[in-house]
């Protein structure tokens, strides 16, 4: 086990340094480089000059790589020159607020996915299995965009039970939660396309364990078919979840950026979507760090936990 963890953290350096060297890469190949798009269209040549020389621009692309990745390694993020600070500031009062977003999402996807995609295996084939695919599917095809407004047009607008945005003067994720219900459209949006895509793998993994003899010995036993299920079956079919968490963090990042705009959620995804329209583009590599290694280290996560889970799991 300890080998595997050494191999996987390799693996994940090796990762996070490639994230930064493309990441690198990227922003030389803008037209005019880095300092078009910090001074704007109408920089002299002069001022791109001398914002090179005072940057280090002007020096070979693997010198500046090693300065990039020693700033990284002293916590420097680099410079927003849109919101005239570090970009390292800008994550720490921003990431907290997705997190939270992104971390209810999650759960609200688990709490609904799982037990739904447990039903539709006991239940295969029949009428709520049929109604329960369709809505998965449904959810799954979905533009998060589009759920987002569908949401705002039937909660906030039809009916106005829920608001629409949260307060724009929440800096904190206290002042956000001092109001619930500002969280319950961005939440609901952004799990729909987890709660599918959880229920769907619930369901193929309950239905193999179903045939399995433990299964068969607990039933020929008298036990009922409510232990069965959660006692047995449950147990044994959740463990492929926890490796979904990790592999889907990805997919979340990507879609709180849209659920974040939809909602003028100020997170990180409405952050990055700013920064994008303003060309600030220390932002964009930092928040795209950001995702590199929350990927890399939910990856790595979800296998350890799968191990602890299911004790057939063994890594050599």
């Amino acid at each position: 086990m300890l080998a595997y963890i050494v191999r996987r953290l390799i693996q994940a350096v090796i990762v996070v340094i490639g994230v930064s060297l493309i990441v690198f890469l990227l922003i030389h190949l803008l037209p005019g480089g880095p300092a078009r798009a910090a001074l704007g269209a109408r920089a002299t040549k002069a001022e791109i000059q001398a914002f090179n020389v005072a940057n280090g621009y002007n020096r070979s692309i693997p010198v500046q790589y090693g300065l990039y990745v020693w700033h990284l390694l002293h916590g420097n993020l680099g410079y927003s020159y849109h919101y005239n600070q570090s970009v390292l500031s800008l994550l720490e009062t921003n990431l907290p607020k997705s997190a939270l977003l992104v971390g209810l999402a999650y759960v609200l996807a688990l709490v609904v996915g799982v037990p739904l995609g447990l039903y539709q295996a006991v239940r295969r084939n029949k009428i709520g299995d049929h109604a329960v695919t369709t809505v998965a599917f449904v959810a799954y095809a979905m533009p998060t965009f589009w759920a987002g407004m569908l949401l705002i047009l039937a909660f906030a607008i039809t009916l106005h039970v829920l608001p629409a945005e949260v307060p724009q003067n929440a800096a904190t994720v206290g002042a956000i939660l001092s109001d619930p219900r500002a969280l319950v459209l961005p939440v609901v949006t952004l799990a729909l396309v987890n709660f599918s895509i959880f229920s769907r793998f619930m369901r193929s993994s309950a239905i193999e364990n179903l045939v399995q003899d433990y299964i068969r010995t607990a039933r020929a036993k008298g036990i009922s078919s409510t232990r069965v299920v959660f006692r047995h079956l449950l147990p044994n079919s959740v463990t492929p979840i926890l490796t979904l968490i990790g592999l889907t963090l990805p997919i979340v990042l990507s879609g709180a950026i849209v659920v974040e705009t939809v909602f003028n959620y100020p997170g990180m995804g409405y952050l990055l979507w700013t920064a994008a329209l303003k060309q600030d583009y220390p932002v964009l590599m930092g928040f795209t760090l950001v995702i590199g290694v929350a990927t890399v280290v939910g990856s790595l996560l979800a296998d350890l936990l799968y191990a602890a889970v299911d004790p057939r799991v063994r890594y050599v």
